[in-house]
């Protein structure tokens, strides 16, 4: 009899596998949202890129890209970097041949945007001249692609727009190919010219270092780290590390990686192993008949768990490993699109091994093995006559245990409520996250009773009805904890679906209404790579003008909360030029405390809420950092309510445009004099760049929005549509489950249209009550978070929350009324 167990399992498996397929589905699809939010977990933990135009050079001194303590630090939103003076200490190490800086920063040539560099960095990264000689003051050297674009041999003119406005120089030299290239189209000066053309002089993206014959890269690095001590930001890379030093947006895109992986991917994990849990415990359900008459003819309990152990190590495996295939499918398509949208450097590749599939395999194994447990237990312990009793009909005995953590989640629910509603900011969105979880677990605790709940409510008007809605209400009524296992599943993908698509539909449609009221100009004027800082003046000269603002778009890095629990954020930042009063007449920032007259240097106007967050009021200093991770804490002279809408922190532009590696203005906004001709003074704007209305202004800023658009999208559609499958899949099992019971009612008289009546009214009933509670928890989500960052109650598009209602209704009548028929069709054949 010891192996008894494991051949009930086989023969189970074996004989009646249609009560193992929706199981099996389930456990397939949660092994593809693990095992794909698994690798792009461990693709963000491995990230690295290759060494690039640093690969000539043996050893690279950087700044450390992060700011802030390490626990608690953030990527800095522009380039760290080194002061000049560490190229000389660089030199003066024992064992260094050579040393040089670096710098890379965009120009214009022409109409396209090229990348300029110091001549001296030239040798360290494997350019070298092809005819013509080193550039010297006034002069360039060209790569080959950007002699072509300019059409320009050695000895001609080219004209370079850099951000302090447009330059002529003499052609030099032209590189060989071969080299480490850029992107796109090259140019070199002097280092002094590049120095002075970058914005920022003083400082260096990189240090390039070549080391004496005979030293080792190795070696000489762990004497720079020792000469250099005294500068905690500098970093020294050899090998790989390279790489980094190359591409500072690696941290932030390894930070994407882990947060989709982690974050999203612990969210997921939870929703799967949920669901999944429900569908094992639904089919052990649904085997209670076969459980009860195992044990009258003699199984004991411990041989009815073996089996159930059994059955979960034989479909478990299986149906893991067939879900990580489209989990790899998942996850390539998904690192795909993140670095076509940028969001990720191109050297960066994606990481498949074994760790995250053996660990989606065996996180579905675990959970279908102790739901398979959990709901055989009482089957498996009570009397034969008792468990063949309570097969025949359902009994409503929901466990004490499962009850009082039910409750528990649902007051911390409802607590945590109340704390998001009280905060603001950040503060109420990350409050806001738990609730979804919270109130989730308690419907997922709480079925049974929900399900009651529901079908004594929804079932009022149809106890009203014809004889199917009648039957249907009491059906539902009947069997409340299979109408549980079909609503869950519904709720959380109406509750997720709704709280990640409506977030950004209520975070939108703010922005955009500060936006329209915040753009008082008459025109915007723009360029696909930027207007240099002298089209601000050159427009204000322009006849009919009477102002015109520069505006440099950028981030900094702001305090959030305050003590011990401070941390850094990164926050949309605008560098303006002109006065503060020039600032209002194009500008609306609907101004709460202060005076932007007082706008200028050493001072900072930042929005309402997030003077709130960080603790100030006029007055006071706000320490923040710069773009390029410089600590400053200049003046708070206004606070404003259109952060949202323009930017969450305003500066005078001579304090942003020395911290940023493209000091191009975005936008320069004019406002006309009063009575001038608005197309007389478009029409001599055009030779500047492009001329819009103020809605131009509105689409360049949703550009930036688009990426956090599209994850939250994704990330809507797999958790949604996971559970919308997990749903279709429960209902599906429930209506296979009931052969007999609506055989006997075609047995009793019942037509076969008022059976598949009554099909279709438990279906809208469980539609119904999935929908308003997937509603109801989004919106105790979605209210706090909304508020807190925009200040205004959620908006929900009608055709959108249309759009998932309906599928919702279409999912429960496709997922009842198709197998419905099937069973019939058979019956009537036998």
């Amino acid at each position: 009899m010891r192996l008894l167990g494991n051949g009930l399992a086989r023969a189970a498996v074996r004989f009646k596998p249609a009560a193992f397929a929706g199981t099996f589905i389930a456990l397939m699809l949660a092994a593809a949202i693990v095992s794909a939010c698994g690798i792009l977990l461990e693709s963000g933990l491995r990230a690295t890129v290759p060494p690039g135009r640093y690969a000539s050079a043996p050893v690279v001194v950087a700044a450390e890209q992060r700011v802030g303590d390490r626990e608690e630090s953030e990527p800095a939103p522009d380039r760290v970097r080194l002061d000049a003076s560490l190229v000389a200490t660089a030199a003066r190490t024992q064992g260094v041949a050579a040393a040089a800086p670096d710098w890379s920063f965009p120009v214009q040539g022409g109409d396209a945007g090229w990348t300029a560099h110091g001549w001296g960095s030239a040798s360290f990264t494997g350019v070298a001249l092809g005819s013509g000689a080193a550039p010297r003051k006034g002069e360039v050297v060209l790569d080959p692609a950007a002699a072509r674009a300019a059409r320009i041999r050695v000895g001609g003119s080219v004209t370079l727009t850099a951000a302090d406005g447009g330059h002529r120089f003499r052609v030099a030299g032209i590189t060989r190919t071969g080299g480490a290239q850029d992107a796109g189209p090259a140019v070199w000066f002097t280092d002094r010219q590049a120095g002075a053309l970058s914005g920022h002089p003083a400082t260096v993206d990189a240090v390039l270092v070549r080391p004496e014959p005979g030293t080792a890269p190795g070696a000489l690095a762990a004497d720079l780290k020792r000469a250099l001590k005294a500068v905690p930001a500098a970093r020294v890379h050899t090998g790989e590390g390279r790489g980094a030093a190359q591409e500072p947006g690696l941290d932030g895109a390894k930070e994407l990686l882990e947060g989709i992986g982690g974050s999203f991917g612990g969210i997921a994990t939870m929703v799967a192993i949920f669901t999944t849990a429900g569908t094992t415990a639904l089919s052990i359900g649904q085997r209670g008949r076969e459980i009860a008459l195992l044990r009258a003819v003699g199984a004991t309990p411990r041989q009815i768990r073996r089996s159930i152990a059994t059955e979960a190590l034989l479909v478990a495996p299986l149906a893991g490993a067939l879900g990580t295939l489209p989990g790899i499918a998942l996850a390539h398509w998904w690192f795909g699109e993140l670095r076509d949208r940028g969001a990720i450097p191109a050297g960066v590749e994606l990481a498949v091994s074994w760790i995250p599939l053996v660990s989606a395999v065996g996180a579905g194994l675990v959970a279908a093995l102790f739901a398979g447990l959990a709901a055989a237990r009482r089957p498996a312990r009570i009397k034969p006559g008792q468990a063949l009793g309570e097969a025949a009909a359902e009994p409503f005995r929901p466990g004490v245990i499962r009850t009082l953590l039910g409750v528990a989640a649902l007051a911390g629910g409802g607590v945590l409520t109340g704390v998001a509603a009280a905060a603001s900011g950040d503060d109420a969105a990350n409050a806001a996250l738990g609730v979804v979880m919270l109130f989730m677990l308690a419907v997922g605790l709480l079925g049974p009773f929900v399900a009651r709940g529901c079908a004594w409510l929804v079932g009022l008007p149809l106890r009203a009805g014809r004889a199917p809605a009648a039957l249907a209400a009491a059906n539902a009524w009947a069997n409340a904890r299979r109408l549980a296992s079909a609503i869950t599943p519904l709720v959380l993908a109406m509750a997720f679906a709704s709280t990640l698509v409506f977030m950004h539909t209520s975070e939108a449609h703010a922005t955009d209404g500060q936006r329209r009221a915040g753009v008082v100009a008459d025109h915007v004027l723009s360029a696909p790579g930027g207007l240099p800082a002298d089209a601000t003046a050159r427009a204000g000269s322009v006849r009919g003008v009477a102002s015109a603002v520069g505006v440099l778009r950028t981030g900094v890095l702001v305090p959030r909360g305050s003590g011990d629990g401070a941390w850094l954020e990164n926050a949309s930042a605008q560098g303006v030029s002109g006065t503060g009063r020039d600032l209002a007449a194009v500008q609306d920032l609907d101004v709460r405390t202060g005076s932007l007259d007082a706008l200028g240097r050493g001072t900072v106007a930042v929005d309402a809420s997030l003077a709130s967050s960080a603790h100030v009021k006029v007055g006071d200093r706000l320490r923040l950092h710069l773009p390029d991770g410089t600590a400053v804490a200049p003046k708070v002279v206004a606070t404003y309510g259109r952060g949202l809408g323009l930017a969450a922190v305003t500066l005078p532009r001579a304090a942003l445009a020395t911290h940023v590696t493209s000091a191009f203005d975005s936008h320069v906004l004019v406002r006309d004099d009063k009575g001038a001709d608005p197309a007389a003074v478009a029409a001599a704007l055009r030779p500047l760049g492009e001329v819009t209305g103020p809605g131009g202004y509105a689409a360049a800023r949703d550009k930036e929005g688009e990426l956090n658009v599209w994850a939250n999208t994704v990330m809507a559609a797999v958790l949604g549509g996971f559970a919308a499958v997990a749903a279709a899949n429960t209902l599906v099992m429930t209506v296979l489950d009931r052969r007999r019971e609506l055989g006997m009612l075609r047995l009793i008289g019942s037509t076969r249209r008022q059976v598949l009546g009554m099909v279709r009214w438990e279906a809208l009933l469980v539609v119904i009550a999935g929908v308003a509670l997937g509603t109801a928890i989004a919106l105790a989500t979605l209210v706090p978070m909304v508020r807190g960052l925009t200040g205004e109650d959620p908006y929900l598009p009608p055709l959108t929350y249309g759009g998932f209602a309906g599928a919702a209704v279409a999912l429960g009548l496709l997922a009842t009324g198709l197998p419905a028929r099937a069973v019939l069709r058979r019956g009537r054949a036998g």
